[in-house]
C-alpha cells in the first residue's frame, strides 16, 4: 500500500465511529480476566460514551463551529485576486444516473459555491484534485452549471498537493493571488498549504455551519451529526499533522515576483 493508502487506513481506524468501537472492543477483551475487568468497564462506558456524544447534534455543531475560522467571502465588494481555485473533496465512480463519475455532495457543494464567485468576478477556474474528481468536477462544471475551467489540475491525492500542483500551474500564467474554494472546515488547512507555496489568498468557504436541529434534538444522536463531528475530528487531526511537517520543513525564498493577468471583477 502506498501513503495514502496508509493514511486512508489510519484516518479511518482513530476518527469515529470505528476509533470508539475498537476502543469498547478492547474493553470487551479486558472482561475476560478478573484482573483486567475493571479496566474493561471503564474502556466499553467510555467507548460508548464517546461516540454518543459525538453523534449528539449539540456537540458536532460546536466540533464544526470550532474548525471554521474564515467568514463567509462578500461578493459585494471588489476582489483583488486573479483566478479561483476549487478543490476537490471526493467522487462517486460510475454514478448510475449519470453513466460516469460524478462530484461527491462535498464536491458538488464547492463546485456550486465556486461557480456563483465565478460568475459574480468574471475570474477564470481552476479545480483541483484526483484524476477522477478532476474528472467529475470538469464535466458537472460545463454540463450542470455551464462554466467551462480554464486549468484542470487532476494529479492531487491530497490538500498539500492541491496547493503544489496548482501553483505551479498558476505561476506558469503569472497568476499570485487567489480566490479559494473549499470547504468551510477544510479553509484553514488549506490556506496554509496554499500560502506556504508563496500564492495570496482569499478564502471564500462553502458549506458554512447553519443550525440544523433546535430544542430536544439537540441532545438525541443522529448518523448525520456523527459525520460532522469526524470531518471536524479530522480537519484538527490535519492540522496537528500539517504544523508539525511544516516545522521541519526547510524555508523556501518567496518566488519572484510577475506581473498580474489583468481580470475585471463583473457585479
Amino acid at each position: 500500500m502506498d501513503v495514502f493508502t496508509w493514511k486512508l487506513l489510519l484516518k479511518t481506524l482513530v476518527l469515529p465511529p470505528t476509533g470508539e468501537l475498537l476502543l469498547s472492543l478492547a474493553g470487551v477483551a479486558l472482561l475476560v480476566s478478573r484482573r483486567t475487568r475493571r479496566a474493561g468497564v471503564t474502556l466499553c462506558v467510555l467507548g460508548v460514551v464517546v461516540l454518543w456524544l459525538l453523534a449528539t447534534p449539540l456537540i458536532a455543531d460546536a466540533l464544526v463551529r470550532s474548525a471554521e475560522r474564515y467568514p463567509p467571502l462578500d461578493l459585494a465588494r471588489p476582489i483583488d485576486a486573479q483566478a479561483i481555485v476549487i478543490l476537490g473533496g471526493g467522487v462517486r465512480l460510475n454514478a448510475p444516473e449519470y453513466g460516469m463519475a460524478a462530484p461527491s455532495a462535498t464536491t458538488l457543494e464547492r463546485l456550486v459555491y465556486g461557480a456563483r464567485v465565478a460568475r459574480v468576478t468574471g475570474l477564470p477556474v481552476l479545480v483541483s484534485g484526483s484524476h477522477g474528481e478532476a474528472a467529475a468536477m470538469n464535466s458537472s462544471l460545463q454540463r450542470d452549471l455551464a462554466l467551462v475551467p480554464r486549468w484542470v489540475e487532476n494529479h492531487s491525492r491530497d490538500t498539500h498537493q492541491n496547493a503544489s500542483m496548482s501553483a505551479a500551474i498558476l505561476a506558469r500564467e503569472g497568476i499570485r493571488r487567489i480566490v479559494l474554494v473549499t470547504s468551510a472546515a477544510h479553509m484553514a488547512r488549506s490556506v496554509v498549504e496554499f500560502q506556504a507555496t508563496g500564492l495570496q489568498v482569499v478564502p471564500a468557504p462553502a458549506a458554512l455551519w447553519t443550525r440544523r436541529d433546535r430544542g430536544l434534538l439537540l441532545w438525541v444522536p443522529n448518523a448525520d451529526a456523527l459525520v460532522r463531528s469526524q470531518r471536524a475530528l479530522y480537519e484538527g487531526l490535519g492540522r496537528l499533522v500539517q504544523r508539525v511537517r511544516l516545522a521541519r520543513a526547510p524555508i523556501r525564498p518567496p518566488p519572484a515576483e510577475q506581473p498580474p493577468m489583468p481580470h475585471k471583477s463583473v457585479s
